[in-house]
């Protein structure tokens, strides 16, 4: 095709898309009730996607309540909350489950999921020496097993025409080889492995994608220690985004750059770029590990 010329226009699966109402893409966002998971439901909400919530512990139900009851009344979205603790083999298909109850089509059963996200995940830092089989399994059940199941369970709902799209939230601790994370960092290795598995086995049927967040702005984050924060430190203040900016960012923004070694990521930065991957546009990109990290890992 010739440059300048275009195969044809493109279309969307939104609400009011091509000039007449249409069917609301269906998106599944694991782990959505704070961090990166809630800022990409407000960024699909604001497509005009229809949202399974999913949460684990009973902690994060007021959270997520309020998260739905936001969206509805802002963007006029459905939201349908489904608590399943993804450590649990049989979660995966209890949201999909869920989900297709709700969001069938009265009439046809039809049911169709658009946009899956798997963004859930769990954390823990150990020297080698400490790494127990039970950690071990603990990470790999949530950050590994866990996608892999959903996927499984989500594919008799897949689009059948490419359009669906897959996005799983890896991390830059899959390439950086930080201090404590043979675990952790292992997972998310896994995790783009089978992101481009993925990729090649479902072409006729979604896109596959990764992101790889470097530090941001969140409750995990915080959690982690001081020797951890100290041990990032320096891959924080080589990364080209994440300098605080005196006459830009906030007073306590610069303040705990200081200790941090730059700006960390805000939860929404990292969501636009999962959300531009769900978007048609970027029907020609899968099997991709995008770099969502302010160029702490460049690929």
């Amino acid at each position: 095709m010739s440059a300048g010329t275009t195969g044809r226009t493109p279309s969307t699966n939104l609400v009011g898309g091509g000039g007449s109402a249409r069917r609301a893409p269906v998106a599944i966002v694991t782990g959505a009730s704070r961090g990166i998971g809630a800022a990409v439901a407000r960024v699909l909400a604001a497509k005009g996607a229809s949202l399974v919530l999913n949460y684990s512990s009973e902690s994060s139900r007021t959270k997520i309540d309020e998260l739905a009851s936001e969206l509805k009344q802002t963007h006029g979205v459905n939201c349908l909350v489904v608590q399943a603790n993804l450590a649990f083999p049989t979660a995966p298909k209890h949201i999909v489950d869920v989900a297709k109850n709700h969001f069938s089509h009265p009439k046809t059963n039809k049911f169709q999921i658009d946009y899956l996200i798997n963004n859930a995940g769990i954390a823990g830092n150990a020297p080698v020496e400490d790494v127990t089989p039970e950690e071990f399994s603990r990470q790999y059940a949530v950050n590994v097993l866990a996608p892999l199941l959903l996927v499984q369970a989500a594919l008799p709902y897949l689009p059948t025409d490419r359009s669906g799209r897959i996005v799983n939230v890896s991390s830059v601790s899959s390439s950086l080889g930080l201090i404590g994370q043979s675990v952790y960092g292992g997972t998310k290795a896994a995790l783009e492995s089978m992101t481009r598995t993925w990729a090649r086995e479902l072409a006729e049927r979604a896109t596959v994608n990764a992101v790889n967040p470097g530090p941001v702005r969140t409750d995990m984050y915080d959690e982690t220690s001081e020797a951890f924060k100290n041990h990032l430190r320096p891959f924080i203040q080589t990364a080209p985004l994440q300098a605080a900016r005196k006459d830009v960012d906030e007073k306590w923004v610069q303040e705990a750059a200081e200790t941090d070694g730059g700006r960390l990521a805000w939860d929404y930065e990292v969501a636009g770029v999962i959300g531009m991957l769900c978007s048609e546009e970027s029907g020609w990109c899968t099997g991709s590990v995008i770099c969502a990290n302010g160029g702490m890992v460049m690929k």
